[in-house]
């Protein structure tokens, strides 16, 4: 089991090691377990022990946990990369190629809310390119079903409202 877990973590390691951006809980889990390499328990065992190792750095926003690979674990991988078969990589690579798109947008547009003293509701919205921030916005509404909508639409119109705003200010 011990052998079947190290593969786990390394493959985790491998799909970070491939993309230039964050990749959700979410994401990760979907991969694994799709192809019924083993179960979700097991997946997030992983996660939690790579993150405790300091081979993963994680945040969350708005309930999503977000994953990065650390230069420590970079380094690790590059030693035990070879214990993930051709095949495995050989899927991975395909998957990352091609839902890269998807991947990357879905975390490069986060949306959260929190209360504020007043008792409003202040909506940040995030428009993240590698290491760059595009545009940071902060929205205050009056209730937080407002907030929700705005977080949960954010994603699909942020292209389109980036672009307005470059397009009235230039």
């Amino acid at each position: 089991m011990a052998d079947a877990f190290t593969l786990y973590k390394l493959i985790i390691l491998y799909m970070l090691d491939k993309v230039n951006f964050p990749l959700s809980n979410g994401q990760l889990s979907e991969f694994i377990l799709d192809r019924e390499y083993t179960d979700y328990f097991t997946v997030q065992s992983a996660l939690s022990e790579l993150v405790e190792t300091g081979f993963l750095k994680m945040k969350t926003i708005r309930n999503t946990s977000l994953y990065e690979i650390t230069d420590e674990g970079r380094k690790t991988l590059s030693y035990f990369q070879k214990r993930i078969s051709p095949d495995i990589r050989e899927e991975i690579d395909s998957f990352l190629k091609e839902h890269s798109y998807e991947l990357r947008n879905e975390t490069s547009t986060p949306a959260d809310y929190y209360r504020t003293p007043e008792g409003e509701y202040a909506v940040r919205c995030r428009v993240l390119e590698r290491d760059s921030t595009l545009i940071d916005l902060t929205l205050t509404v009056p209730v937080k079903e407002q907030a929700e909508t705005i977080c949960s639409h954010w994603r699909e119109k942020s292209q389109r409202l980036y672009a307005s705003i470059i397009k009235e200010l230039l």
